[in-house]
């Protein structure tokens, strides 16, 4: 793990501000990203992402656009219904280990179609046809259980939130890599929800 005490790296507490930051540029929509040319200088060089996002494939929640962030900045990796498996794992691992990237973010969002292919699933029995995606959901249902039983309006958000929190666990406690670096204090893994409604990102753990 070449850079993972690298002093330039930023500490968590500041990339997630500088998170928070390009969440409310892009509300605003005075964002200095969107429209931004081709940087070859840019695109060549070194990385140094200052966070590492986990988030979910969906089209409409395009992370870096999302955090008003370009080239180089965020190191991204995305799934349907922002799970955790061993290749993503390792995926942050890399990440973290390489470049000595302090925070790692777990972003889920509203209206999660894996979320409600989930809760179709589990309220039903019949999960869905594909072998592939049942992988997905099957990494779902056990986190969210309970609130399929209970029901009610926000059970969508609810599944959600246990989902990253879940998501958030794993990463905590599933990678010994990770685990040494959260327990040594130099990487900190948060939760986050994207909400489609507004454009907003609210951090749990902020």
């Amino acid at each position: 793990m070449p850079h993972t005490w690298d002093p330039l790296s930023l500490s968590p507490e500041v990339a997630l501000e500088r998170l928070v930051e390009g969440n409310r540029r892009f509300l605003r929509g005075d964002g200095t990203v969107v429209g931004r040319g081709f940087d070859p200088a840019r695109a060549v060089e070194a990385q140094r992402p200052f966070a590492i996002v986990l988030g979910c494939s969906d089209s409409r929640t395009p992370v870096e656009i999302v955090f008003d962030q370009g080239f180089g900045d965020l190191f991204v990796v995305r799934v349907a219904g922002n799970i955790v498996a061993p290749s993503l794992v390792g995926s942050i691992e890399f990440a973290a280990s390489q470049f000595g990237t302090r925070l790692v973010v777990v972003m889920g969002h509203t209206a999660c179609g894996a979320i409600a292919a989930t809760l179709h699933a589990l309220d039903t029995g019949m999960g869905p046809a594909s072998k592939n995606l049942r992988a997905i959901t099957d990494r779902i249902a056990p986190h969210i259980e309970a609130i399929a039983r209970a029901g009610g309006p926000e059970a969508s958000r609810e599944a959600m939130r246990a989902n990253v929190r879940a998501s958030v666990d794993h990463l905590r406690h599933g990678s010994q890599i990770l685990e040494e670096l959260v327990l040594k204090g130099r990487v900190r893994v948060v939760g986050a929800e994207y909400e489609l409604e507004t454009g907003l990102v609210v951090f749990f753990d902020h």
